[in-house]
């Protein structure tokens, strides 16, 4: 049995996995066990979770890969300072005493680092770098169920490429095109979300449900910054920007060009002008991602496409490319970003480095992303006991028809089962769930679960021989990566003053039969579910079985700034902070009225 441990840290979204003898065994983020969103740490539990469930002590591991090389990281640094120089000097001075401390000498870190797993664990002979968009594509191809694929990736930056085209086939995968920082979409597309007031490398997802609210009036703007070629390359202005050599992502002749200075989220709501540049910025990626798409495909011939890098979780991209019908076959990697770099590293390391075959069936090998803790029921009730919660245990067949009573009586529910989803998305293991027919569900869930912006979308999960019936997707969507508009005859045509409202005035209008994940474009970021998602799928079929609805809203389990939910314990202190009605841990069922003596 050969053992290849997988590790992504030090910027944001660290992670690891496990391998043995090239199947994926477990994968974990560290901030679902920090409770620190976003946590780009060495991740310590992350490491100490999946080497328990392989049931190994890190001395009996075989190869340990890092997802990047810190030295050509650093490389790219010491070259941009010089190139801008004297431009940029307090962020190079910000940035050198870290590297020179730790960063720089990043084996002999992570060897001290992991010599606190296990006392016999003696020699550094068996760690291993990976390079930043290998370790993307691989995470994206050899997971696939392709035996041949173009392989698309797409970040910030790596060590210094930024975008990469590969081809992989079989155990091999060789990357064959690069474009290299400053020039970025990932960084273009983060320029945007911070100007518009959020955070960078966690606020992009926000642009995004903003974007329908708002015209794109400003691409001719954006183009001036952006230089598109025919076959999908750019290149960046960089007067327009900051984040080469300073500590912001825009600069003053960004400002000037858009006339406002970026929002301060504190003290700033968000206006049309916000909603009129995420629609411009998201048509103008949308456009890189088509054209970037039509000229491989042409050129390679190949008709499977594979997704990775943190722009492959932007999903209307993703359903625009499917729509175009450019490839036969599109697979996105759940966990697109770097935390799936850990996994990617492990599995360039078997496949290319190692040269083993991939000798399975070719179907998808993510296992749902279901890769990371989860808890028998017996664990579940001693742990809700300690606490003091007041709870009841269900059989199966009763704990469905109860959950789908109350979704029915318009309740929002925890939902907490089998294996926590590896990636940003909650796939139904980690989930919080409602009623899509309900025209105040969204509305509920953002401001009294949640505690976020109102205009965010939620994502329908639907049984996947409904799919068609519902919406304009012609594919499965097993990881919430593909955006597709809900179909007609599910729309409700009475809305006759829709075109002339603005802004956040669209919200609280019914457009469907589903208002609850139905965006103001009509569209939504759909889940398809299948026996192999376990109880989520029969209890989506139940709630259909009673309602004739095969489709349930599912959000992921945290409210905002933190985390998904983790442990049972994680899970009931969302419940209790929230106004969740529901709380449902395995076949335990928890109802906020009566919880009077628990202790945390």
């Amino acid at each position: 049995m050969s053992s290849i441990l997988g590790i992504s840290a030090f910027y944001h979204d660290s992670a690891a996995c496990i391998l043995k003898n090239g199947k994926i065994i477990a994968a974990a983020q560290e901030e679902r066990f920090s409770r620190k969103k976003h946590d780009f740490r060495y991740p310590h539990n992350a490491i100490e979770f999946v080497l328990k469930y392989a049931n190994l002590k890190l001395s009996e591991v075989d190869q340990i890969v890092f997802f990047e090389k810190p030295f050509l990281k650093f490389e790219r640094l010491l070259e941009t300072y010089v190139a801008f120089a004297p431009k940029g000097f307090v962020s190079f001075a910000k940035a050198m005493p870290l590297w020179i401390k730790e960063k720089l000498f990043q084996k002999n870190l992570l060897f001290n680092k992991l010599k606190e797993h296990d006392k016999d664990y003696k020699s550094d002979d068996n760690i291993f770098f990976s390079d930043h968009h290998l370790s993307h594509a691989a995470s994206a191809f050899f997971p696939s169920p392709f035996n041949e694929a173009v392989i698309l990736t797409a970040d910030g930056v790596g060590e210094w490429a930024t975008t990469t085209v590969a081809v992989g086939k079989n155990n091999s995968l060789e990357i064959k095109k690069e474009i290299h920082f400053p020039h970025s979409l990932g960084l273009l597309y983060s320029a945007f979300t911070y100007y518009t007031g959020f955070k960078v490398n966690g606020g992009e997802y926000k642009l995004m449900g903003l974007a329908p609210y708002g015209n794109p009036i400003y691409e001719d703007k954006i183009k001036k910054i952006v230089d598109i070629k025919d076959d999908g390359t750019f290149r960046l202005n960089q007067e327009y920007f900051n984040y080469a050599t300073g500590l912001t992502m825009t600069s003053d002749k960004f400002i000037k060009l858009f006339g406002q200075k970026p929002r301060d989220a504190n003290n700033e709501d968000i206006t049309q002008f916000h909603m009129d540049i995420a629609s411009s910025i998201q048509k103008v990626t949308e456009e890189i991602m088509l054209k970037l798409a039509h000229s491989i495909s042409k050129e390679y011939k190949i008709k499977n496409l594979c997704l990775a890098g943190g722009v492959a979780l932007n999903c209307v991209a993703n359903g625009k490319i499917l729509k175009e019908n450019i490839f036969e076959n599109i697979w996105v990697q759940p966990a697109a970003g770097d935390a799936g770099g850990s996994l990617g590293a492990a599995l360039a390391l078997w496949h290319i480095d190692l040269g083993k075959e991939r000798k399975e069936n070719f179907t998808d090998k993510m296992n749902c992303s279901y890769l990371g803790p989860e808890y028998s029921n017996k664990e579940i009730e001693n742990i809700l006991k300690k606490i003091g919660a007041n709870f009841r245990s269900l059989s199966k067949d009763d704990l469905l028809n109860f959950t789908v009573e109350n979704l029915t009586k318009g309740n929002a529910i925890g939902w907490f089962q089998g294996k926590m989803e590896f990636g940003p998305r909650a796939l139904g293991n980690r989930s919080i769930i409602g009623d899509a027919r309900s025209p105040d569900m969204q509305k509920k869930l953002n401001l009294k679960v949640k505690f976020r912006e109102s205009f965010r979308p939620f994502a329908p999960s639907v049984l996947l021989e409904d799919l068609n019936d519902w919406f304009d997707l012609n594919t499965e969507s097993p990881y919430m990566l593909m955006v597709g508009k809900v179909k007609k005859d599910k729309l409700i045509e009475s809305v006759d003053n829709f075109k002339s409202l603005k802004g956040l005035e669209k919200l609280n209008l019914v457009r469907s039969k589903i208002p609850a994940v139905t965006h103001v474009d009509n569209s939504a970021r759909v889940q398809t579910v299948t026996s192999k998602n376990g109880i989520y799928y029969d209890l989506i079929k139940r709630f259909k079985d009673k309602t004739d609805c095969p489709i349930i809203v599912n959000t992921s389990f945290n409210v905002r700034g933190e985390p998904p939910v983790n442990t049972p314990i994680d899970a009931y202190k969302c419940f209790m902070s929230t106004d969740l009605d529901l709380l449902i841990i395995g076949n335990c069922v928890l109802e906020k009225n009566k919880q009077i003596n628990f202790k945390l």
